[in-house]
C-alpha cells in the first residue's frame, strides 16, 4: 500500500510539472563577468597618449593561443631598487621656484607626490657645489687667489640656500623618505693644481681637507633637515672639460677614498654611501680597479653610471667582479635636437630596463628643469641638455620626454622594490618587479617597427595584450 502511495505522488508530481508549448519560459544564460585584474598605463611614441590608464579589460585566463610569451617569475629575485628620478639642479631649483606658489605646489605634488596624477619621484641626485646647470661656478668655500682654509671655517651652503635648498625642503614636506645622491663637479678651487673651475687636479696635499670638506657638507645638510644618503666622490671624473669639472684617475681616487675619505668618514660617524666613477659604460676597469684594492673597497657602497658611452651591460660587468657590491645608474640627458619617439624608446630599453636587467638599484635622468632657452648653464656648461619640463615665461610649465621615462616605472615601483625575472621575447624589451605591498609591475617597450600582440604569462595563466611600435607599457597586478 506505502508503494503504491509513493507511486501516486510522483505521478502527481510530473502532470503538475507538465505545460504546453505556448507555455515554456526561454531560458536565458548570463556570462560571467569578466573583472579586470591588470592595470595597464600606456604612453605611445607619437605622443597621442602619454602615461594614460586604459579602458581594456585584462584577465588571467588557460585559454591557449600562439603569441609570444613574456612569462614573468617572482621565485627568482636580483637587487632591491632604491628609486628613479632625475638629478635636481641648481638651475632645475632656480627655474622652479620661479613660479608662483600655487603652480610650483601643483608641480611638486605631481612630481613627488602619491595622489593618481602623480609620479612619485623617488630618488633625487643634487650637485655638492655647483654643476655646470647652475649659473655660474661655485663651491662652499671660495676663497680670493692665494688664500687657503685648511680647517674649512669658511666653508658655507649659503650659495644653495636660495633656490636648491628651500626646493629640498619643500619635496621632502611631500615626500620625507626621498633618497638623495650628492656628486661634486670640482672641488673648491684653492685645492686644485691649475686654481680653475676646469679641469686640472686635486692637488694631494689637499686630500685630507677635501675629505672634511664632504664631511662638512653631509653635516651642514643634515642640520637644514636634509639627508644625504649617498655621495660620489667625483662626477664624470674622466671628462675634465665641463664647467666645473676635475681629472681623477682610478689610482687618485682609490688613494682618496682609503687614506682619506673613508676614514673620515668612520672618525665622523658619517653613514653615507660612498659610490664610486660616476661616469660612462665604457671604463668598467676604472670601478673594477678600485674594488680590487683590498683598502679602498670596505669604504664603498657600489659604482656608479652614465651611457654617453659604452654598452649598459658594463654594469653587469662590474656586478660579476664584485658581486658584493652595488651598481647605480645616475646620469642620462635627452637632447634639444632629439624627437619623442626616439628618445622615449632608446632611454626605455637603457637606462630603465637596461639598467634594471644589469642589476641597477637607481635609474636617474639628466636633468628636471630648465628654462625655454635650455638655462640656465654655466660658461662651458651644457647647452643642449633638455629638462624633464620645461618653465615657460608666462609661469606654466610643459613636461618633456624624459619625464614619461622616468614617469612609466616611478609612477608604479616604489623604494624597496625587487626586480624578479621576465624573459625577452623578440623586440618586446621588458623589466619586472614585485613591490613592498606584493604587486606585480612589468614594463614592456616594443623596439620594433610593427605592431606586436602578445602574453604575459604568471603562475601557469595568461592575459593577451599588444603594443604599437615605439610604445610603452606598464603593466600591474
Amino acid at each position: 500500500m506505502k508503494s503504491l502511495l509513493i507511486i501516486a505522488f510522483i505521478i502527481s508530481l510530473a502532470n503538475c510539472s507538465q505545460t504546453s508549448s505556448d507555455d515554456k519560459e526561454e531560458v536565458v544564460v548570463i556570462p560571467p563577468t569578466i573583472e579586470n585584474e591588470v592595470d595597464f598605463w600606456l604612453t605611445k611614441g607619437d605622443q597621442s597618449i602619454k602615461i594614460q590608464k586604459q579602458n581594456s579589460i585584462l584577465s588571467f585566463n588557460s585559454a591557449y593561443n600562439s603569441y609570444a610569451n613574456i612569462e614573468v617569475y617572482d621565485s627568482q629575485t636580483y637587487q632591491t631598487i632604491d628609486g628613479f628620478g632625475f638629478t635636481l639642479t641648481g638651475g632645475s631649483a632656480q627655474v622652479i621656484n620661479s613660479l608662483n606658489a600655487t603652480k610650483k605646489q601643483e608641480l611638486l605634488q605631481i612630481l613627488f607626490g602619491s595622489n593618481s596624477n602623480s609620479i612619485s619621484i623617488s630618488y633625487l641626485r643634487v650637485s655638492i657645489g655647483a654643476s655646470d646647470l647652475d649659473e655660474a661656478p661655485f663651491s662652499y668655500n671660495d676663497l680670493p687667489v692665494g688664500d687657503t682654509d685648511l680647517s674649512l671655517t669658511k666653508f658655507s651652503l649659503e650659495p644653495d640656500k636660495q633656490h636648491l635648498i628651500p626646493l629640498l625642503k619643500d619635496i621632502l614636506s611631500i615626500n620625507p623618505n626621498i633618497k638623495i645622491l650628492g656628486s661634486p663637479w670640482s672641488p673648491p678651487v684653492w685645492m686644485k693644481d691649475n686654481n680653475s673651475t676646469i679641469g686640472g687636479s686635486l692637488q694631494p696635499k689637499y686630500y685630507s681637507v677635501y675629505a672634511n670638506y664632504l664631511v662638512k657638507y653631509i653635516q651642514k645638510m643634515k642640520e637644514e633637515g636634509i639627508t644625504i644618503d649617498a655621495i660620489t666622490p667625483q662626477n664624470e671624473p674622466l671628462h675634465p672639460e665641463n664647467n666645473p669639472s676635475l681629472l681623477m684617475t682610478a689610482l687618485e681616487q682609490a688613494d682618496f677614498i682609503k687614506n682619506h675619505l673613508g676614514p673620515a668618514f668612520q672618525t665622523a660617524k658619517i653613514t653615507t654611501k660612498i659610490i664610486i666613477y660616476d661616469h660612462n659604460c665604457d671604463k668598467p676597469e676604472y670601478p673594477i680597479s678600485i674594488l680590487n684594492d683590498a683598502d679602498a673597497k670596505p669604504f664603498i657602497s657600489g659604482s656608479a653610471f652614465h651611457l654617453y658611452n659604452g654598452s649598459i651591460t658594463a654594469l653587469s660587468t662590474v656586478h660579476n667582479a664584485h658581486p658584493d657590491k652595488d651598481v647605480y645608474f645616475t646620469e642620462q640627458y635627452t637632447p634639444i635636437d632629439g624627437d619623442f619617439y626616439g628618445d622615449l624608446n632608446w632611454h626605455l630599453k637603457n637606462v630603465i630596463i637596461g639598467s634594471m636587467r644589469n642589476w641597477s638599484k637607481t635609474a636617474l635622468e639628466w636633468n628636471l628643469a630648465n628654462d625655454a632657452t635650455f638655462g640656465p648653464h654655466t660658461d662651458g656648461g651644457c647647452t643642449t641638455c633638455k629638462g624633464a619640463l620645461t618653465v615657460n615665461s608666462n609661469g606654466t610649465y610643459t613636461f618633456n620626454v624624459s619625464y614619461y621615462i622616468i614617469g612609466h616605472a616611478s609612477k608604479f615601483i616604489p623604494t624597496g622594490s625587487t626586480r624578479i625575472a621576465s624573459n625577452i621575447s623578440g623586440n618586446l624589451n621588458n623589466v619586472a618587479f614585485k613591490t613592498p605591498e606584493g604587486k606585480k609591475v612589468l614594463i614592456v617597450q616594443n623596439d620594433g617597427s610593427t605592431s606586436e600582440i602578445f602574453n604575459i604569462k604568471y603562475n601557469g595563466k595568461w592575459i593577451t595584450t599588444s603594443l604599437n611600435p615605439g610604445s610603452v607599457g606598464t603593466y600591474i597586478w
